[in-house]
């Protein structure tokens, strides 16, 4: 083949390849439509609207069993941070999670049920320590987390999800 055989099918072949290009482009944006479902066309008003009506959600309230007081709800960002004095325990209601952050606790339950602790990828059973910033999360109440025995430091926890706190005579404390 000479040289400007060789050029002239360069040509021929690089116009095929840009028409057929062109073509796929003008076949896929035809196929959609601006203000669409598959191109939406979204406004401020819409969004903020929407923003605004996710802030005002509320929590169902869970169900209570005999032996914990009714849970109380956390705040609206979500995470509500507690002191928990010695001698109190920190009831979660089904689905909550809670992270301690300071002070030596241990899991406690109503039942011989473990809390699964997701940070290490185990059950605490009743009475085992909780590791500070572990994962603790509950599928159902009367589990929590109480100060250890011989705790002397402050017990902060960072709880999502309703809660209750329990003195130790059985009243609920005042948070």
């Amino acid at each position: 083949m000479t040289r400007r055989g060789k050029l002239a099918y360069a040509l021929v072949l690089g116009t095929i390849l840009t028409i057929s290009g062109y073509s796929l482009v003008k076949a896929d944006s035809a196929n959609t439509t601006q203000g669409t479902v598959n191109d939406p066309l979204v406004t401020k008003s819409y969004v903020d609207s929407l923003l605004k009506g996710a802030g005002q959600a509320t929590q169902p309230q869970q169900p209570t069993t005999p032996s914990t007081p009714a849970p109380t709800p956390s705040t609206a960002t979500g995470i509500t941070v507690v002191q928990l004095k010695n001698g109190q325990t920190l009831y979660a209601a089904a689905g909550s999670e809670l992270l301690v952050r300071t002070g030596k606790t241990v899991a406690v339950s109503i039942d011989e049920n473990g809390i699964p602790d997701a940070t290490a990828g185990k059950d605490l059973a009743p009475g085992a320590a909780v590791e500070n910033n572990h994962l603790l999360i509950f599928p159902r109440e009367g589990r929590g987390v109480k100060a250890a025995p011989k705790n002397t430091q402050d017990i902060y926890i960072m709880v999502r999800g309703s809660y209750s706190v329990v003195n130790e005579d059985g009243s609920k404390a005042d948070q």
